[in-house]
């Protein structure tokens, strides 16, 4: 065979890449490798499909991994963002090509020189929340400034969720990637942005009460909440003059007030082990929060002293955090209870679909009109178990490999794609894959 693609990494997020690239495999004559800890999970994506192969390294050892880097074509790291930068290195020494689907990170931002030198291309931020974002939003940007369009607003949100039919909960929500980023997210700085031309900050102890109403036809309301940065993103884009630059997350309506109150309790905190853990139960963890009182009862404290509505008690309640039951950890900080708690309760079940929802809105001149476009994309997981999370972040990841590989790409250097040679074919094979935005021009 005379290529081969070597990917590191087999979990959730790589499933829809490895199908995609052993589909088509027969066409541009490949050898799909795949590594993972677990040996048997990699061996399970390949299939038995002739053209895959399933490899069992230690992707974190360099004399292990040097010799499979040297005998591919093309490596994809669908690794945690941080090993990244031990196999660029690699790459660059090797003269590789890689893709990644994570941020560019200062560590890579650094090596930035020598993947140059090297005149390998380095595209990372090329999955869905970084990449389908990007692109999409370069898309429209660009044709909006092709017919002679200046840019006003920008404002983009994407949620993981649960889709519709599989919602019985009543936070409407459950875990569709890394829990432990959930519980933390938001935390590390106050979210920054642009509005009306006045810069904006919003502490982390406000995030959860400073929303953004949103409504998806078909999908009904929802609520976004500012993502940390959003002023980088000016350069990203190219719109260092626009007035409004706004990027958050969604969630179903409802759920910022909830989580709020564990945040507003520091239930979310990660910096400190919590004592006597062995000993706690659900009662006793959240009850240490709040303050002493010999006879008042933990709900009625709990309400005293963090006020909340009827249905956001409720869904505290429906946790389980009023229950006797041992919490069943021997040590932890409060950030790692809670999501113990959380997945016990919010994990999804065998059947469950997930769903992925992208919003933007771009409000724009064109001579003396003012105009306003909103774009939505929702994208619902497979009865055969391909989640909506693989597909938005695996796919666009496969088909930058095809691309490469075709010679359709053709860009080298630390790249992200926010350029049409890129996007372009991404986003249009993409469609055809029924991963698509529905435009509406408001005025």
């Amino acid at each position: 065979m005379s290529k081969s693609v070597l990917i590191l990494g087999a979990g959730m997020s790589s499933t829809s890449l490895i199908r995609r690239l052993l589909e088509s495999s027969e066409e541009l004559d490949l050898l799909v490798k795949v590594n993972d800890a677990n040996a048997d999970l990699a061996k399970a994506k390949i299939g038995g499909n002739p053209r895959g192969e399933a490899i069992h390294f230690d992707a974190l050892d360099s004399a292990a991994r040097r010799p499979h880097l040297e005998a591919a074509d093309l490596v994809v790291s669908m690794l945690p963002a941080r090993f990244h930068p031990i196999i660029i290195e690699d790459c660059i020494e090797l003269r590789k090509n890689v893709i990644t689907p994570s941020y560019v990170s200062p560590e890579l931002k650094a090596m930035e020189d020598r993947i140059n030198a090297a005149g390998i291309l380095v595209l990372n931020e090329i999955g869905l929340d970084p990449g389908i974002d990007h692109m999409s939003a370069m898309m429209m940007i660009d044709e909006i400034k092709a017919k002679g369009g200046k840019m006003e607003r920008f404002e983009s949100f994407t949620g993981g969720l649960i889709a519709p039919e599989s919602d019985n909960n009543p936070w409407n929500y459950k875990f569709t990637w890394n829990p432990r980023n959930v519980v933390l997210a938001g935390q590390g700085g106050a979210a920054r942005f642009v509005q009306e031309g006045q810069y904006k900050y919003i502490p982390y102890n406000r995030l959860f009460t400073r929303l953004r109403p949103i409504e998806i036809e078909g999908y009904g309301e929802f609520e976004g909440y500012a993502n940390r940065d959003s002023l980088s993103y000016k350069e990203t884009y190219n719109m260092q003059d626009v007035p409004t630059l706004y990027r958050g997350t969604l969630r179903r309506k409802g759920f910022c007030e909830s989580w709020n109150v564990f945040v507003q309790m520091g239930m979310t905190d990660d910096t400190y082990q919590v004592d006597d853990c062995a000993n706690l139960t659900w009662r006793t963890f959240m009850n240490s929060f709040l303050s002493y009182d010999q006879v008042m009862p933990l709900e009625e404290k709990l309400r005293l002293q963090i006020p909340m509505s009827d249905e956001v008690f409720e869904k505290i309640k429906w946790l389980g955090f009023f229950e006797n039951e041992n919490i069943g950890m021997k040590e932890g900080t409060p950030a790692q209870i809670l999501q113990r708690k959380l997945e016990q309760k919010l994990s999804l079940e065998k059947g469950d679909k997930d769903m992925i929802v992208m919003w933007h809105r771009f409000n724009y001149s064109l001579g003396d009109s003012k105009h306003e476009m909103n774009a939505s994309m929702v994208v619902i997981g497979d009865e055969n178990g391909e989640t909506a999370m693989s597909k938005t972040v695996g796919l666009p990841v496969a088909i930058a490999c095809e691309q490469i590989l075709r010679g359709g790409i053709t860009k080298k250097g630390l790249c992200i794609p926010v350029e049409e040679d890129i996007y372009g074919p991404v986003m249009r094979e993409l469609k055809k894959c029924g991963i698509e935005f529905n435009e509406k021009l408001v005025y």
